[in-house]
């Protein structure tokens, strides 16, 4: 069944400079500069692929609004907003930790706040059924007064604020599948009870000392924040059984009335800054579930912001399956990787992955029922 699928780009995504990586990439100068990890060539070669698929023709084009500075405040402080400004004013600067700016980045960055704000506007309302926003820069490590790991602004916290108090949604999940723990998106919602955070991540990669098991949550929002870290090596397989065995049950009982993705896809085989093995096919697969589990809660109401994803040889097939998955059009484009990944075991469940996944069950037992599996 096709689904009115909305899609959010903007050209200026594309022109925030993160310079030539060499603070980051390259320390000590030793080899020619290359450029930076967080660099728009993912993000355009995917909305590229999606034209030559055929697939774009099919979406809802929806142009993104820039946020005002009061919605960003809904999370970040006025002081780092103008630390941002200024910084962008200038040329160049570090908002943080490894979160350059560059000419105009504030400006771009207010415009994908606002991207993320747009889609879960546009699916509230009904005029779409879903929504892809392909933002930059990303955003989930983005803190309140600090940013980091490429992020500015946190897209999502933001947009999941934006729905509480101005859409009369009452309950968010934000499922964060990229594979660096969405520690920005955590501090937002860690005494929240009304927005369910769930980060899958691989153990120990980024943050430091950030995205573990027993971080559950403060107060009233004990419980409300799940971590599931897995180990280097994770697959499709493991991945589908950590939404299945934990993130499916939490959501029956919590029972969101919209759902957010921070879709990065740097959980694929390829990425330079992860070890994990998904694939295009698991990444369609994770798309699938979690748009079962909001066609089941709420209506279909289902939001993906774009965040991280490195190989710009992959990840535009990884994310062209997600949007697949959402809008239920399947096109002619094949994973250009599959016959050479069939000796990979990235559809094997290792006993060390269940056991992670596992770990998490026997915690979080203590504020959700693991016993059955209703989707």
């Amino acid at each position: 069944m096709t689904k009115n699928t909305g899609f959010i780009c903007d050209e200026s995504y594309f022109w925030h400079d993160t310079g030539n990586g060499a603070l980051f990439m390259l320390p000590g100068g030793w080899i020619e500069s290359d450029g930076h990890a967080e660099n728009p060539a993912t993000k355009r070669r995917f909305k590229n692929l999606m034209e030559r698929s055929g697939l774009m023709k099919h979406l809802t084009q929806i142009a993104p609004r820039s946020a005002t500075v009061e919605d960003i405040e809904l999370f970040h402080g006025r002081d780092y907003i103008n630390k941002v400004k200024e910084l962008s004013d200038i040329g160049h600067g570090d908002a943080g930790e490894l979160a350059l700016v560059g000419k105009g980045s504030y400006e771009i960055a207010l415009l994908s706040a606002g991207g993320a704000i747009t889609a879960v506007e546009d699916v509230v309302a009904g005029k779409v059924d879903n929504a892809y926003a392909l933002t930059r820069p990303p955003g989930h490590h983005a803190e309140e007064n600090l940013g980091m790991g490429f992020c500015l602004f946190n897209n999502v916290a933001i947009a999941a604020k934006y729905a509480r108090k101005h859409l009369g949604i009452e309950k968010v999940l934000v499922l964060d599948w990229d594979v660096h723990h969405g520690n920005g998106t955590e501090s937002a919602f860690y005494d929240d009870p009304n927005v369910l955070f769930i980060s899958l991540h691989q153990d120990r990669n980024f943050p430091p000392e950030r995205g573990m098991v027993e971080d559950i949550g403060t107060g009233k929002g004990e419980g409300y924040n799940i971590n599931i870290p897995l180990p280097a090596g994770t697959g499709n397989a493991g991945y589908m059984y950590a939404l299945k065995e934990i993130v499916g049950p939490i959501a029956d009982q919590f029972k969101p009335d919209l759902v957010l993705i921070s879709a990065g896809q740097d959980a694929g085989l390829f990425d330079p800054l992860a070890r994990m093995m998904v694939t295009a096919e698991g990444f369609r697969q994770m798309a699938q579930f979690m748009l079962d589990v909001a066609e089941k809660h709420c209506g279909g109401k289902f939001v993906a912001c774009h965040e991280g994803g490195y190989s710009t040889a992959y990840v535009p097939f990884c994310s062209h399956a997600i949007v697949e998955a959402m809008s239920g059009i399947k096109t002619e484009v094949e994973d250009p990787f599959a016959q050479a990944l069939h000796t990979i075991p990235t559809d094997e469940l290792f006993d060390i992955q269940k056991e992670y996944v596992d770990k998490v069950k026997e915690i979080q037992s203590k504020y959700w029922n693991f016993q059955s599996v209703t989707l």
